[in-house]
């Protein structure tokens, strides 16, 4: 059995360029994952059809391979891929390319017995998209709420002690918005828990949906959520919170056949120099949404 016949069968792609970047070799996985046939792209320039590849540092890698021997590798946590091809996954996590590690090294001629000069690169490509999703899926259950998809109440702790260590060291603002749905316990009792569950999604979902990158929003437990807003202050925090109040105040949820109203209080709190620790922002925050509720519910209170 012959050793090229090995590369005609693995599971992973190998491409064979010679010293001015031509496909020398092309292996089937390559053919499959690119649509491109060995007969049409071989004797051709490789950028020519991946002009992605046109950058330095793959070029730089390239010279190191021919003139020094040296091994090159590209990993999927740095560079994500190196052939924009149509990824497959059995994960629901949508990647625009296949995910790809990836590996070029020196082929050298033989000469009188031992290692010649080397004349060609070669290119191995293994398909990682399968281990990056599991691991995705991984870091969201770690970090996300299962039923909203929004933070859970660990990764707000986290985000609430980085955001005051932050603060602490550069004096930047920074509010925090703790919220309930108004008598949550009457919608389950009078429409059931799926009903319940829908409410907590869509709530979160159009919360989720006008807030920055920077902000967190979190599901912080039953039927209370919070954001953590960096670089807001008091003033900026209180008309958020007023904009997520009359959101959720100003539509229909609709459920199967059922309209529901839904309304939410919200109690706003801000680092000041008084405040010694996350917890005590929290408490303020907890506070205000307790006056929220005690003073007729469906309004925005802070509290300093």
């Amino acid at each position: 059995m012959k050793f090229s016949q090995i590369f005609e069968m693995i599971n992973i792609g190998a491409v064979i360029l010679d010293r001015e970047l031509k496909v020398c070799y092309w292996n089937p996985w390559m053919e499959i994952h690119s649509g491109i046939t060995a007969e049409k792209i071989i004797g051709s320039q490789l950028l020519d059809f991946f002009p992605n590849l046109n950058q330095k540092k793959f070029l730089r890698n390239c010279k190191s391979v021919l003139n020094f021997g040296n091994l090159s590798f590209f990993s999927q946590r740095l560079h994500q891929y190196f052939f924009p091809f149509k990824p497959i996954t059995a994960f629901d996590i949508n990647f625009e390319y296949m995910q790809q590690s990836c590996t070029m090294g020196p082929m050298r001629e033989q000469e009188n017995g031992g290692p010649g000069s080397i004349e060609h690169i070669y290119i191995i490509v293994q398909d990682v998209t399968e281990l990056v999703a599991y691991e995705k899926k991984l870091i969201d259950m770690n970090m996300k709420d299962g039923l909203t998809g929004v933070f859970n109440r660990r990764h707000i702790d986290k985000c609430l002690k980085d955001e005051f260590s932050r603060h602490k060291r550069y004096s930047r603002p920074m509010s925090f918005v703790l919220f309930d749905i108004d008598f949550f316990k009457k919608i389950n009792d009078t429409y059931g828990h799926q009903c319940g569950d829908f409410v907590l999604q869509a709530l979160s979902s159009r919360i989720k949906a006008i807030i920055r990158n920077v902000d967190a929003i979190g599901r912080y437990g039953g039927e209370e959520f919070c954001c953590v807003l960096p670089e807001t202050d008091m003033d900026a925090a209180l008309l958020l919170a007023e904009r997520f109040r009359l959101i959720i105040a100003g539509e229909k949820f609709k459920f199967e056949d059922l309209s529901i109203d839904v309304s939410i209080s919200l109690g706003v709190s801000e680092i000041r120099d008084e405040i010694d620790s996350p917890e005590t922002l929290l408490k303020k925050a907890d506070e205000a949404l307790y006056k929220a509720k005690e003073t007729g519910r469906n309004k925005v209170v802070m509290m300093n």
